[in-house]
């Protein structure tokens, strides 16, 4: 009788190089319909296109998209070199809290499989994206994204587009504080953040790194 190899077991054993997992979070309410959500998903391939360019960075990170309004899950974590961006469209409402609570599930999950296999890995980042606020209850979310931090589970990133509200995205995680970007500078913001995954990519898991400014995207 053949024995069966898992996905997951065989991803590994093809590629045991640590990972470093980077959830996305994206706001996909009606708010975000026509040019927000299409300077979003030129972002997304920016974003693509910039790890494709560091042949490290495709094998260590891996990149999940959870999309908002319905909560869907648009991508399992995938190696960088086999990622393909979504078509995100904009939908109806802004269920940010139940967004928050699968995406982290979906961290521990990964991580466990990482444990499983012996793969070492850098702390995964979670990196939330909106124009609005939550239309659903967020206080479980936040408690749990302020002991992901605490914790170092995870590191919890916000970034406010036009019409956020900024006050309870300093609420969800008082350890790191929300950015809010310049116009829809999509592209520079995702320009930046490859750049800083293929810097963590390359150090050793468990390092402190500094991070580049977020000067020319974000408003400072």
């Amino acid at each position: 009788m053949t024995q069966q190899i898992s996905f997951s077991a065989a991803e590994f054993a093809d590629n045991p190089e640590p990972r470093c997992a980077c959830l996305l979070l994206l706001d996909v309410s009606g708010s975000m319909a026509g040019t927000p959500i299409a300077q979003l998903n030129e972002g997304l391939h920016a974003f693509r296109q910039e790890l494709l360019l560091d042949p490290l960075a495709m094998k260590r990170v891996e990149v999940g998209i959870v999309s908002f309004g319905p909560v869907t899950i648009e991508a399992h974590f995938t190696e960088a070199g086999g990622f393909i961006p979504p078509a995100l469209v904009a939908r109806t409402d802004t269920p940010m809290g139940e967004a928050i609570t699968r995406g982290i599930e979906m961290v521990r999950r990964r991580k466990e499989e990482y444990r499983t296999h012996g793969i070492a890995y850098y702390r995964p980042w979670i990196f939330l994206i909106t124009d609005g606020a939550p239309t659903d209850g967020w206080a479980e979310a936040a408690e749990a994204v302020q002991a992901g931090e605490e914790t170092r589970a995870f590191a919890f990133f916000s970034v406010g587009v036009q019409g956020a509200n900024m006050g309870i995205l300093e609420a969800l995680n008082p350890h790191r504080a929300p950015l809010k970007l310049q116009g829809l500078q999509f592209r520079e913001l995702f320009t930046w953040l490859s750049g800083s995954l293929k810097s963590v990519s390359s150090s050793t898991p468990g390092a402190e790194l500094k991070m580049d400014s977020p000067r020319g995207w974000a408003v400072l």
